[in-house]
């Protein structure tokens, strides 16, 4: 099939998914997608991993392209510190290093790229994560947009406490704050409109604390991402899928703020498909999920809530069921086309 690659290709969600399968994943044969005992394109992940001498070294890599590149809680150089540090502790690993390769345009404003590389620094410098490498290159003026940062994290976990994701009938799902507000932000920025409310901003930070808590639940947490392109649609979209069970969660207890889901409304846009970057979701075994709420709220995540469970298919398998605050339900559709471009 001759076609062209579109920005909902880059957006995160179904056009994503198939065009990664399409022209990469089927190129690698089965055995080549996975390598050392670890975990890789097997599974597609937040990350991959390698297991060495009883251990799991964890990868993932990542590049940001967010337009702005400056916002309301951050920048692109906290965005990629940040993210690429989450993908590591999404599965489950202590983040060790990182490498970052940094793309700019002729002409960029010096100034601008120094507050950006300050940022990504403040970011890897609080969470005691060492820069052990990486790349700096110029394009002529018109080859790229502004600046493009791409990371590679390192990260360590135990045999025992990978996290991969594989729900399992009966698992509660638990989201640990407010979902939406990274998209919302850039949303309304690409689109001219005036954030009214201050308090608005990007959620982003680094979710390492998370470790504690799915140490202490051991064997119990079953699935852990990061709601990024696609929000928290995608993420059970795709865990229904690689289930093959049914996830039903309930509209009245996802935390979503009301600016969040009134910029969504304004532009037709499902706010369950906008992207967190300082957010869980995480897939628990019901028998603990109330003391692992009780952990979140401990720790700090105080709007941490259980939003629904993973139920056996009978016939319709691999599919999303949203309850409506009214009692209705609908099958919630993984994001598809233009969702936001450029957010992450």
């Amino acid at each position: 099939m001759v076609g062209k690659v579109t920005l909902a290709h880059g957006a995160g969600g179904r056009e994503t998914e198939e065009i990664v399968d399409r022209l990469i994943v089927r190129k690698v044969p089965e055995e080549l997608r996975r390598a050392m005992n670890g975990v890789g394109l097997d599974v597609l992940d937040d990350g991959a991993s390698l297991l060495i001498g009883g251990a799991h070294l964890v990868v993932s890599v990542d590049s940001y392209t967010v337009k702005p590149v400056s916002f309301p809680g951050g920048n692109i150089g906290t965005l990629a510190a940040t993210g690429t540090i989450n993908d590591v502790v999404m599965m489950g690993a202590r983040p060790v290093a990182m490498l970052d390769s940094i793309v700019v345009e002729e002409g960029f404003d010096e100034d601008l790229l120094d507050e950006i590389i300050n940022s990504f620094m403040e970011v890897v410098k609080g969470e005691k994560v060492a820069l052990i490498g990486g790349d700096f290159k110029v394009m002529p003026k018109g080859s790229v947009d502004g600046i493009v940062i791409s990371t590679t994290g390192i990260g360590i976990a135990g045999e025992d406490e990978l996290i991969v994701d594989r729900v399992r009938e009966g698992d509660k799902i638990v989201v640990t704050g407010h979902l939406g507000d990274h998209g919302a932000v850039i949303l309304a920025l690409q689109q001219g409109i005036s954030l009214e409310s201050p308090s608005l901003k990007s959620d982003l930070r680094p979710l390492t604390c998370l470790l504690d808590v799915f140490r202490k639940f051991k064997g119990k947490v079953h699935a852990a991402r990061d709601p990024t392109r696609g929000g928290l649609a995608m993420v059970l979209n795709d865990w229904a899928k690689q289930s093959g069970n049914i996830i039903v969660v309930d509209g009245s207890k996802i935390p979503v703020r009301e600016q969040v889901s009134s910029y969504a409304g304004m532009l037709g846009i499902d706010p369950l498909f906008l992207a967190s970057e300082g957010q869980a979701v995480i897939a628990v075994d019901s028998s603990v999920c109330d003391d692992f709420l009780d952990e979140l709220r401990n720790l700090g995540f105080q709007d941490s809530s259980e939003i629904g469970e993973v139920r056996r298919a009978e016939k319709f398998r691999g599919i999303v069921l949203y309850k409506s605050e009214v009692g209705g339900h609908r099958i919630l559709e993984p994001p598809s086309g233009e969702i936001v471009p450029r957010i992450c």
